[in-house]
């Protein structure tokens, strides 16, 4: 993320620091996480230490230090979906992208999650993938769903081209 458009996001909500946690989301929202290099900035313009950056940037589940994929697969471990066979579904995404929970594949195209609950559990188990829920999964089903994301991919570097 280049400079000035940390600078637009600052300017849209304002040089103070009550305004910190909007704008890291907004960098991370665009950036996908928070590199050391846009705290750095944000803390030199706005005359924040880095380290309470990084406290604040830490504390909050939402924001990451580490770079995400352009696309986030949530499954729902909950107790509907877990006892509907949740965890064989988990393995399988596991299997399928290389990943664990937490990881991001080396072409960041994928961040792998778990959840506690996605709040459909009629539907379960469930995967949300960039917040498309995908209900009644089963593991014979996730190669397709995920290669509808992959080939999403493929599609952007086309158009690119």
């Amino acid at each position: 993320m280049t400079h000035s458009e940390i600078d637009t996001i600052i300017k849209d909500h304002g040089k103070k620091e009550s305004a910190i946690l909007a704008i890291l989301q907004d960098i991370q929202s665009r950036e996908k996480y928070l590199s050391k290099e846009s705290l750095e900035y944000v803390g030199g313009k706005l005359h924040i230490p880095l380290t309470k950056l990084y406290r604040i940037a830490t504390f909050f589940r939402a924001f990451s230090l580490m770079p995400r994929g352009r696309h986030e697969v949530c499954v729902c471990m909950g107790t509907a979906c877990h006892v509907r066979g949740a965890q064989r579904v988990l393995d399988q995404i596991q299997l399928e992208l290389g990943i664990r929970p937490g990881e991001t594949t080396k072409d960041l195209n994928f961040t792998l999650e778990t959840v506690n609950c996605l709040g459909v559990c009629a539907a379960g188990p469930v995967v949300a993938i960039n917040g498309q829920y995908f209900g009644k999964m089963s593991p014979s089903k996730v190669e397709g769903t995920l290669k509808k994301f992959s080939e999403d991919k493929k599609g952007d570097k086309d158009a690119k081209a």
